[in-house]
């Protein structure tokens, strides 16, 4: 069973047809990364997903079911939000804890603030944070209810690295838990290091999707040697020669400190080595520079 799959969604305001016939799917455990330029629809999509925005056309299920049941177990952090100024977090958290009608108990609510970053702020009120600790809280928000789902719309932008580095880390462990993740971002390195799989939408549309793999091509090395022997050339596999540097595919870089250990134990001089491969975001602006006109 997929956790999201939506089929032919169409939504018009007025004149503008922000969303024009998308479909895709999320899998169990899987992390979709949704991406496009401002206006291209991804919001109103992931609004129609949840039912705060009707469809004109299409259908979705979340997680083998529609409607208000389907998003019991969905978790949600929207681009724009706010919280009762005078409610401290672990206030905030049980509230929400009381919408979803769960049943959680304080001290997994307690450990949830702890994921994000603010155990030792449990009892401080929400109006006086930053803007980077009420995107923690956010977070928090859409994880205590134990989701099978969780829908990120922006979730990194009001964070320091450090903040992103921390959100990187809990996606994973979500996908490692078998929860689905769809993550709207602007912050495209984000998206290349933690999604499974990618959609590109532009002007309603999806102009493109699949694995990094699909979208960016094959990894691979550059390497500049010297003393390379036939079995030197038998490790590397199935090189092509570039000017003064054997290029080498390979499926991706946690192979690269092996092959370099055994280049040198066969008595290669290694000079260089550089990965290579277009970015997430070379491939965004290729796909919507090439659908601007449509």
């Amino acid at each position: 069973m997929t956790a999201v799959w939506a089929s032919g969604l169409r939504k018009r305001y007025k004149r503008r047809q922000a969303v024009d016939g998308v479909s895709f799917t999320v899998g169990r455990g899987e992390v979709l990364g949704l991406l496009g330029p401002n206006g291209a629809g991804k919001t109103t999509v992931i609004k129609m997903l949840l039912g705060l925005v009707q469809p004109d056309a299409g259908e979705v299920l979340l997680l083998g079911r529609r409607g208000t049941q389907a998003r019991e177990r969905v978790g949600y952090l929207p681009e724009l939000f706010r919280y009762q100024p005078w409610l401290t977090a672990a206030e905030v958290l049980r509230l929400h804890v009381r919408l979803a009608g769960a049943h959680i108990p304080d001290d997994e609510q307690r450990e949830t603030l702890g994921l994000v970053g603010l155990a030792d702020r449990a009892g401080d009120r929400v109006g006086g944070f930053s803007k980077g600790m009420q995107q923690r809280l956010g977070l928090a928000v859409a994880l205590v209810a134990r989701p099978e789902l969780v829908v990120l719309d922006e979730p990194t932008s009001a964070l320091d690295p450090i903040g992103r580095a921390d959100v990187r880390d809990l996606l994973l462990a979500l996908r490692d838990r078998q929860v689905a993740v769809l993550l709207n971002s602007h912050l495209i390195g984000e998206v290349e290091r933690v999604c499974d799989r990618v959609v590109i939408l532009d002007q309603g549309r999806i102009a493109a999707e699949g694995t990094l793999a699909e979208l960016l091509g094959q990894r691979e090395l550059r390497l500049r040697l010297d003393d390379v022997t036939a079995a030197a050339e038998d490790r590397l596999g199935g090189f092509t020669r570039d000017q003064d540097a054997y290029v080498v595919p390979i499926p991706d870089l946690d192979v690269v400190p092996e092959l370099v250990a055994d280049l040198v134990k066969l008595g290669v001089r290694v000079h260089a080595v550089e990965p290579g491969r277009i970015t997430l975001e070379e491939r965004l602006l290729e796909v919507i520079r090439g659908g601007e006109g449509r």
